[in-house]
């Protein structure tokens, strides 16, 4: 696990095995941006024109390595392009990527010091996110090769007021992610169900947080109908875990409702092979969930928070649903099963409906929902619905606050008669293709009441990069939305005043 400290040294004294620094483009070539400037001084003015010859011109999250031969106590200095230097404050997100990108590039490397813009405990918090981050490896599963451990250690230079906390939460923070990016990255043999629980039991219980689990007995006997009928072909049973956090303080409630399905091989409505072996990921929003919630326990936010965690295995078999079958769900409602594959709207309808009781002043669903989202917006980018509007761009805003990637998208009406159901209350699947991750949250709306605050977000694709790593973001498991969350609670912690950056 890599650290993170405060350290009010200097680029040219700090004792470490690699400096990270960041340089600007102008049109008289790359230029160090603020705390970097000790290393040009140490090449004798010379480091415009080492990066000139070597073709880098400073942009975002462009990475170089040059020796210092000698000049700083560190062997090694990355550079790290930031783009064009700002007129005022640096971005948080610019921060972030270029710690992410520069520490990614030091895999195996004891330690490193950022010399980022650090003047400000918000920068340095920015900073020291992104390098934590970056720093993340999963290397469980590896026995020989490529095994490079992350960065050990790392230090942000700063000498900013308040930075030791701003850096202490950020610590936070990442650790949050890298547990959600462990739960995606993990193999369903390693990661069905019941075991999900069990790591929230292990984990929830030391933060504080109060953790409730029904069995698939349980969950028979009170009626999630939905959850039921998609675990229901698995040999491993499913799972409905309440993870719950209470503050003396606190005047708001907000419940996050998770998607969990451990893997999903489509049921009986089969995916394509080619589309399966990335679907360990299908529970990332059950993870975003479980992490933030863990986060906002160990920050001590003063705000009530829950947490339902919709676990299923959809697996076909002799017991699974079968198209046309029709489930109860919790909230009493009937659903027709048109399509097996579109199992997360099922297991979600319970946990909202659960979610409802706690009588919270909003609740937030997050699933890798709909392949549709990833047609509309890409991999980046997650979609965000809602029966209110301006909790949609609330969300939005503070998602697009933490760096992630969000976009507000309508419920139109005339997609509500593609789910009519004529044997059940509705269908779980619209006949047409078209506007497919809308219609879904459209199904998911139908199981809100009236005066419930409620938005969705559907992170198909951010959940999981399938690509190359670039800025913070690793390969496989993203961690998305987890820090959305925790802003969102910390918004309400506030009383509804504007969200902190993280």
């Amino acid at each position: 696990m890599t650290t993170v400290r405060i350290n009010a040294s200097d680029a040219v004294s700090v004792e470490t095995a690699a400096l990270i620094i960041g340089v600007h483009t102008t049109p008289e070539g790359p230029r160090p941006a603020p705390g970097g400037e000790g290393l040009d001084q140490a090449l004798d003015g010379r480091l415009a024109a080492i990066l000139t010859t070597m073709g880098f011109a400073g942009k975002p999250e462009e990475v170089a390595k040059i020796p210092t031969f000698g000049a700083l106590p560190a062997p090694v200095a990355v550079v790290v392009g930031l783009g064009d230097a700002p007129e005022g404050d640096y971005d948080p997100e610019t921060l972030r990527r270029a710690a992410g990108a520069a520490v990614r590039s030091l895999a195996g490397t004891a330690s490193a010091a950022l010399a980022l813009p650090a003047r400000t405990a918000a920068e340095a918090e920015a900073v020291a996110l992104g390098g934590l981050l970056g720093a993340y490896g999963f290397t469980r599963y590896r026995t020989t090769g490529d095994r490079k451990e992350p960065v050990g250690e790392l230090a942000v230079l700063s000498g900013a007021a308040g930075a030791e906390e701003a850096v202490a939460r950020a610590a936070t923070l990442a650790d949050a992610v890298t547990l959600v990016r462990d739960l995606v990255n993990t193999p369903p043999s390693d990661l069905w169900p019941a075991r999900f629980a069990e790591i929230v039991q292990e984990t929830g219980g030391g933060t504080g947080l109060s953790v409730e689990v029904l069995d698939e007995v349980a969950l028979k006997e009170d009626g999630y109908g939905g959850i039921v009928g998609v675990g229901q072909g698995s040999v491993n049973p499913p799972r409905l875990v309440r993870v719950a956090y209470s503050h003396p303080e606190a005047t708001k409630k907000v419940a996050f409702v998770g998607k969990g399905i451990t893997f999903d091989s489509g049921g009986l409505s089969l995916k394509p092979a080619a589309s399966m072996d990335w679907m360990k990921s299908d529970m990332g929003g059950a993870g975003a969930v479980f992490g933030a919630l863990v986060a906002i326990a160990r920050l001590g936010l003063p705000v009530n928070a829950v947490g339902y965690l919709c676990l299923a295995e959809n697996m076909p078999s002799g017991s699974a649903q079968r198209p046309s079958d029709v489930l109860r769900t919790y909230s009493g409602k009937t659903v027709e099963v048109l399509d097996t594959d579109a199992e997360g709207r099922l297991v979600l309808v319970d946990g909202i409906a659960r979610a409802i009781q706690d009588e919270p002043d909003v609740i937030i669903d997050v699933a890798t929902l709909t392949g549709a989202q990833i047609v509309a917006l890409g991999w980046r980018t997650a979609g965000v619905m809602s029966n209110d509007d301006a909790l949609r761009e609330e969300v939005v805003r503070i998602a697009g606050e933490q760096g992630e990637g969000a976009w507000g998208m309508p419920l139109p009406a005339e997609l509500r008669k593609g789910l009519d159901s004529a044997v059940a209350d509705i269908a779980n699947l619209q006949p047409e293709r078209w506007g497919s991750m809308l219609a879904a949250g459209i199904f998911l709306r139908e199981f809100v009441p009236e005066g419930v605050r409620w938005a969705h977000i559907d992170m198909a694709g951010p959940a999981f990069n399938k690509g190359e790593p670039h800025g913070y973001t690793p390969k496989g498991g993203t961690g998305a939305i987890t820090r959305t969350l925790v802003a969102v609670a910390e918004h309400y912690a506030g009383n509804g005043a504007s969200t902190r950056t993280v």
